[in-house]
């Protein structure tokens, strides 16, 4: 199973149990598991066995095979990924006041190093040859309005957009908006 998928169980659990309006304690009663481990399940703080997984899909009266499909898209394998502003899935790790979670990408990928960059750009610098990285690159756009080609594919990104790709494609940037474009960059070795 893919770590991401892993993920995503949890807070599909999570979503469908809240959206049928069950509890914690419900839930667990009807799939004959403790609340704490249904807890740390939707937290993502534990992995379910396959039978204590389908117990709980059970449980909320879902079908297997439709409780995966929409999985599926998130965890496709496509070699670009774009995240707009606003598609982040908000969860909840914990109870308290003040946090906010927003998950912007999960993916499973073999990395061994990581290097955390901002990069700033001044207006209308962009890069006209095309470079590429032995690196995963994920890059959330702070500020500004980018433009960016990955081999054929261009995209245009705002502020609160997030490009994931693999670095090995054939890429370029250019800041396309009325003034300095920043980008948190994250290289996955």
């Amino acid at each position: 199973m893919h770590e991401e998928l892993l993920l995503l169980i949890g807070d599909k659990i999570k979503t469908k149990r809240t959206q049928k309006n069950v509890t914690l304690e419900q839930l667990a009663t009807k799939a004959g598991v403790s609340k704490g481990l249904i807890s740390q399940i939707e937290n993502n703080r534990t992995v379910p066995s396959l039978p204590v997984l389908f117990n709980i899909i059970h449980s909320l009266d879902e079908d297997l095979r439709t409780f995966f499909e929409d999985m599926h898209d998130s965890i496709n394998g496509n070699h670009i990924l774009i995240i707009r502003k606003g598609q982040e899935k908000m969860f909840t790790k914990e109870p308290v006041k003040g946090f906010s979670y927003k998950r912007i990408l999960t993916r499973s990928i073999t990395s061994q190093a990581a290097d955390v960059v901002l990069l700033e750009l001044k207006k209308n610098a962009g890069r006209k040859q095309f470079i590429q990285t032995d690196a995963y690159e994920c890059k959330y756009i702070l500020k500004g309005e980018i433009e960016y080609q990955v081999e054929n594919e261009t995209f245009n990104l705002h502020e609160g957009d997030t490009l994931f790709f693999d670095g090995r494609a054939k890429h370029r940037l250019k800041n396309i908006g009325p003034a300095e474009a920043f980008i948190l960059v994250f290289y996955l070795f």
